[in-house]
């Protein structure tokens, strides 16, 4: 009996808490879920999805991309037991699939079969920007080699669609369709308020299932991915299949913030690792490919790369910032307002650029054929240039951001001398070196004619080949040189040395910094 008044003691005691408990759960420190419900029935008719056939006759790149494309969008088949109800409902929905986008399936429905070859098909997803002219938005990956475009609405309606423009530096591409039909537009949303773990709602058409939605939150912003010279991916959590490249990434208010563009995935299928476009980045194109059918970027025409500590210190500068001038296109704007190489490019129109990659971007958004203002570093001084920019595809256009490659064949190599705390060794350029190595007559200097793999210089990607034209901002004459050049700094205390190296037409700057011993 005893044990029961205890325990009705205790229940009293948790109802008394009760209140104080309630009160607890409603701390603002507790995450609240939100419901999408509303949102998503709001938003689903701004999205489409992209149906693109191209026939085999374009050229072998388009061929192999589409081949590629269409490899990466077919689902794999889910290891089921046999005999369990879901084997033929995952049979079916492979061969519809299948049958969807061209692709004639092996025995039985299963992998394994050939793709026709009269032509080849993309499935992607897009968003209506401009209901009033139908425009819609969506990535060019998904309609490059295509030549023919069918939009469905999401109420099932297919209708033509015709290719207004397309950027492949950004991957975008807008369509333009006409319809009778009322459309839904979507509305652009400022992805700089898209903060790490703010909601985010992903909709598209992930492997032709029809609009689906997905919930997630951004996980990072600004991701490098190797994509192209503008990367600065939203990363979300949200999942993204196969199909969902083009669909549009909404913040709570519904806004476009991001355009989904790819996943990292070993599988082929979500792994929660999504990429998407910003808005901010993607409206200016977008405006661009309707109002001229090609985007019109900025042009400074000069070649850079990032500023390390080490090389920050070599060039006097208080931190690792800017954009290093690697080399000056001739007759570029740059070239005609005097920016030289070495300088070390701090600001762009009044705004700092923290780190290199910044600098493309400001660049390829501001007005071409308009004057801007450039601050640089030089010779431990800020010094202040104005430009005339130029537009980008027609330097491009021009052959002046040729970036052709071709490794070389290697020459035997002339007496050599080893610059053994380094681990690589100089000798002297002859014309046999300039001939393998594709070396201009124009790089003066010694080259590299070996490189020790668990060197210091190895770790900073010299290779045989390379020519240096400088060490600490002093024309390099010979191999010796250059080593007493390196002895010198060693005792005057330097952390390092700065050497200006060239590969074939590219420049750069390396500083090695010295082991300690």
């Amino acid at each position: 009996m005893k044990k029961h008044v205890l325990g009705f003691a205790g229940l009293m005691a948790a109802v008394i808490m009760l209140p104080q408990l309630a009160t607890a759960q409603q701390s603002p420190a507790v995450a609240h879920v939100p419901g999408f419900e509303d949102l998503a029935a709001r938003l689903l008719p701004t999205v489409v999805n992209v149906t693109a056939t191209g026939k085999m006759t374009p050229s072998e790149a388009c061929q192999s991309e589409a081949k590629e494309e269409m490899q990466q969008q077919m689902p794999q088949m889910p290891d089921v037991p046999p005999g369990s109800p879901f084997e033929q409902f995952f049979k079916d929905f492979y061969n519809q699939y299948q049958n969807q986008n061209g692709a004639q399936g092996g025995p039985n429905g299963g992998p394994g079969g050939k793709a026709p070859e009269e032509k080849m098909s993309s499935i992607g997803s897009g968003f209506i920007i401009d209901a009033k002219n139908g425009y819609i938005v969506t990535n060019n990956h998904v309609v490059k080699c295509a030549d023919d475009i069918k939009i469905t609405l999401s109420d099932n309606l297919t209708v033509d669609a015709k290719l207004i423009g397309t950027d492949d530096q950004v991957d975008l591409a807008v369509l333009q369709i006409k319809t009778t039909e009322p459309l839904t537009s979507a509305v652009w949303g400022d992805s700089d308020t898209a903060r790490i773990g703010s909601w985010i709602v992903a909709i598209g058409d992930p492997f032709g299932l029809g609009g689906t939605v997905t919930t997630g939150i951004v996980s990072a912003r600004q991701r490098d991915i190797g994509a192209g010279r503008y990367d600065q991916f939203i990363q979300t959590d949200a999942p993204i299949n196969r199909g969902n490249s083009g669909g549009p990434m909404f913040n709570e208010n519904g806004e476009v913030v991001g355009i989904d563009t790819a996943i990292f995935s070993p599988s082929g299928g979500s792994v929660g690792i999504g990429f998407a476009i910003p808005s901010n980045l993607a409206k200016g194109v977008v405006d661009q490919l309707i109002k001229y059918g090609q985007t019109r970027r900025g042009w400074l025409g000069v070649h850079i790369q990032e500023v390390t500590p080490e090389i920050a210190e070599s060039f006097g500068v208080d931190k690792a910032r800017g954009a290093l001038v690697v080399s000056v296109i001739p007759q570029g704007p740059a070239d005609k307002a005097g920016i030289k190489s070495g300088d070390i490019i701090l600001k762009f129109n009044g705004q700092d650029i923290k780190e290199m990659r910044e600098l493309p971007l400001m660049v390829a958004q501001a007005e071409i054929n308009k004057k801007a203002t450039i601050t640089v570093w030089r010779k431990g001084t800020e010094q202040t240039f104005t430009v005339d920019l130029g537009q980008l595809e027609k330097a491009e256009a021009a052959g002046q951001e040729s970036n052709d490659k071709t490794a070389p064949a290697v020459p035997k190599p002339p007496k050599a001398t080893e610059i053994g705390g380094f681990g690589f060794s100089l000798s002297a350029l002859t014309d046999d070196q300039r001939d393998a190595y594709k070396i201009p007559k124009s790089i003066k200097g010694v080259v590299v004619s070996a490189v020790k793999p668990d060197g210091i210089a190895a770790d900073k990607d010299i290779q045989p080949g390379d020519v240096i034209s400088e060490i600490d901002q002093q024309e390099a004459t010979s191999p010796e040189q250059v080593e007493g050049k390196i002895a010198d700094a060693q005792k005057l205390g330097h952390t390092s040395v700065l050497l200006f190296v060239a590969r074939g037409d590219d420049m750069r700057f390396v500083a090695l910094k010295f082991s300690k011993k």
